[in-house]
């Protein structure tokens, strides 16, 4: 078996159908190495499961990381006749993700207000403008933080108040209404960046015109989150905590409006971006005890949609 070619084909094929090459390439290689390595020809599972052993520096999350790769792997050789085994679920783990801090109200305002504060770069002259913005923008919309950071100049519509979200998790593209004084905000930001970087594509352009790395807006949002509000009880605070923060602050106002939070759910489903409706149930996890302990909605109908909790990333 050449291995190393069916990763190839494989990886383009993944690529064709809108999957990132680096969701799988380093742990596919790595496996590569090691079965060429140990000279063998098939890939069956006494070849395999050596490999798919939890390592003494790896949690359990990051070996179902490793591992679901090797996963789509052995369903593609399967899939086109160059190996008849499957690597099963049952030897992944069950993991378990912490319950996500959600902010207040008051910690939200004392957030935007920091941001406001930041000072003029000369090195960066947008950067400031884009500080006001970005996280704002990836709270009001309920936005994946790369799906803010990413967004060019062309994905927000200023006729029509919208944004085109172009990646996320489900692989798929949606277009979401934004509130007016969201599109008023992008459209103040947008007419002024214009004037400082008229050649970037870029909504939040970094230096170089590119986006800013995940690691920029992680850093710089713990920066102005620990400036703000620095009696807070929360720890481990990441920018997706804003995306948290929207849903359960919807699924609140719903409540509070004695909707159908079933009827409605699908709505915030195809705004949030999610492939299946347990992912936006999820979110029921963290609604306040008093609105979970009320008789007013039927919990029993959402029984078979809450989902175990697991791990997520940004």
């Amino acid at each position: 078996m050449n291995l190393s070619k069916h990763i190839i084909e494989m990886l383009e094929y993944k690529e064709s159908l809108g999957f990132s090459k680096s969701t799988y390439d380093y742990y596919i290689k790595d496996f590569c190495s090691y079965f060429e390595d140990k000279g063998y020809s098939q890939f069956t599972e006494d070849t395999v499961l050596p490999w798919c052993v939890i390592r003494p520096t790896e949690s359990p999350v990051s070996f179902r990381r490793r591992i679901t790769p090797l996963r789509e792997l052995s369903k593609y050789l399967t899939a086109i006749g160059a190996a008849d085994y499957v690597i099963p679920t049952s030897i992944f783990p069950i993991t378990h993700r912490k319950i996500p801090y959600i902010f207040t109200d008051q910690e939200l305002k004392n957030l935007f207000a920091e941001c406001d504060k930041e000072p003029v770069s000369k090195q960066s002259p947008c950067r400031h403008l884009i500080i006001q913005v970005i996280f704002r923008l990836i709270y009001f919309c309920g936005l994946r933080p790369n799906e803010g950071r990413e967004l060019l100049r062309s994905d927000f519509n200023e006729k029509r108040g919208t944004l085109l979200i172009r990646k996320n998790k489900a692989h798929k593209e949606r277009i979401i209404p934004v509130s007016e004084d969201v599109a008023s905000l992008c459209r103040e930001y947008l007419k002024t960046v214009q004037e400082i970087l008229p050649d970037t594509k870029y909504m939040f352009p970094s230096p170089n015109g590119k986006p800013y790395k995940r690691r920029w807006l992680s850093d710089t949002f713990r920066r102005l989150w620990l400036s703000s509000n620095p009696e807070s009880n929360a720890r481990e605070v990441r920018v997706y905590l804003l995306r948290h923060r929207f849903a359960t602050a919807v699924f609140t106002k719903w409540f509070n409006e004695k909707a159908d939070l079933y009827a409605k759910m699908p709505y915030l489903s195809a705004y949030l971006g999610h492939a299946n409706f347990e992912d936006t149930a999820y979110y029921i996890h963290l609604l306040p005890e008093n609105l979970l302990a009320s008789s007013a909605v039927d919990w029993s109908r959402f029984d078979n949609l809450i989902p175990e909790v697991e791990d997520d990333e940004e």
